[in-house]
């Protein structure tokens, strides 16, 4: 993929609208069948919807970074300074909260282009960890994250609706340079 089609830049309030339409969209296309309609409708309802992401967007302690691709939204992701759990010991840990790819952008080197911006977010927010955690059975993104460095440092729960579900914690060192 020519580097010239790929933009990758910090969010901007302007960015709510579009932003919520597609963290729910991106959302409901990784996990559809994995919880109940009704769960999946209540967590969509309270954490992707314009207002939160504005809220999130003006929040000095999150970082969104967007990926433009041939001028559409291809990719998103969010740091956010939080209570790492326990199992985190790297030094100065940070959340990489939320990291989607669109899917007909999987596969293209987009996520790897996102993954650097991370890094780069962390290091600009002095941290030295970046953790994240990931729903046991999405073979998918764990496999991306152990590519990317990261490696299982333990779980936690993570609740859909009423679905109580455990996800991976993941741990990696922030690195210093951009991946070729």
């Amino acid at each position: 993929m020519g580097e010239d089609l790929v933009r990758i830049r910090r969010a901007t309030l302007a960015d709510a609208t579009a932003l919520a339409t597609f963290a729910s969209r991106t959302f409901e296309d990784t996990f559809t069948g994995a919880q109940s309609a009704k769960d999946l409708a209540m967590f969509l309802s309270t954490s992707y919807g314009e207002p939160q992401q504005s809220r999130e967007l003006s929040d000095p302690g999150i970082v969104t970074l967007l990926v433009e691709a041939g001028g559409i939204l291809a990719g998103y992701a969010q740091v956010r300074f939080q209570a790492a759990p326990a199992c985190v010991q790297g030094p100065a840990p940070i959340e990489l909260w939320r990291f989607y790819v669109d899917r007909p952008w999987q596969g293209r080197g987009v996520a790897r282009q996102l993954m650097d911006h991370v890094h780069l977010a962390g290091r600009g927010r002095r941290a030295g960890t970046l953790w994240l955690s990931v729903w046991e059975h999405n073979s998918r993104a764990i496999a991306f994250y152990v590519k990317c460095g990261f490696a299982i440092a333990g779980t936690k729960d993570f609740v859909v609706g009423t679905d109580r579900q455990t996800d991976y914690v993941m741990v990696a060192e922030v690195s210093q340079g951009l991946s070729a």
